[in-house]
């Protein structure tokens, strides 16, 4: 059989047991028609690119399918009735990678790095505090039309 990745969205009001049992269902008909579920990541809430249906945030679920294309096209059309789910993608794929996808992988890196140190002074934390008319371009204009006009100033 081939094999594909689901992605799928769900809302932020639901909770990841919900989501979990939105992929136990699909796994569980999967199973039933005579494919497996190989692979299954939770990525957890995370912001989205830009609203869908007024949510700014959403579960985000990995699924790697082993399954029949015919179970694949009733499986989108049951995602898609789904209220609780706002975007699924679907794709074939050669195989499945068994190492965590890079999403989980990059969420590892931050927590291996931890704390620091303290932040250095950046380019609006160091050196002076300069006022609107402490630019470069204000201080030429200013010195070099001094002498000729004054607005308001009579002689």
């Amino acid at each position: 059989m081939p094999l594909y990745e689901t992605v799928l969205i769900a809302r932020n009001d639901v909770t990841q047991q919900q989501v979990e049992q939105i992929a136990d269902d699909i796994g569980t008909e999967l199973e039933a028609d005579g494919g497996a579920v190989k692979k299954r990541e939770y990525w957890g809430l995370r912001g989205l690119a830009y609203r869908i249906k007024k949510n700014r945030k959403g579960h985000y679920m990995l699924l790697g399918l082993d399954a029949k294309p015919s179970f694949v096209t009733e499986m989108e059309r049951k995602l898609g009735l789904n209220e609780d789910v706002l975007r699924f993608m679907t794709i074939r794929i050669e195989e499945i990678d068994e190492a965590p996808s890079a999403i989980l992988s990059r969420k590892s890196d931050d927590r291996e790095r931890g704390f620091r140190g303290p932040k250095p002074a950046g380019r609006f934390e160091s050196g002076r505090r300069r006022g609107f008319d402490d630019r470069e371009e204000f201080r030429a204009r200013d010195t070099f039309g001094a002498e000729e006009f004054r607005p308001g100033v009579e002689e």
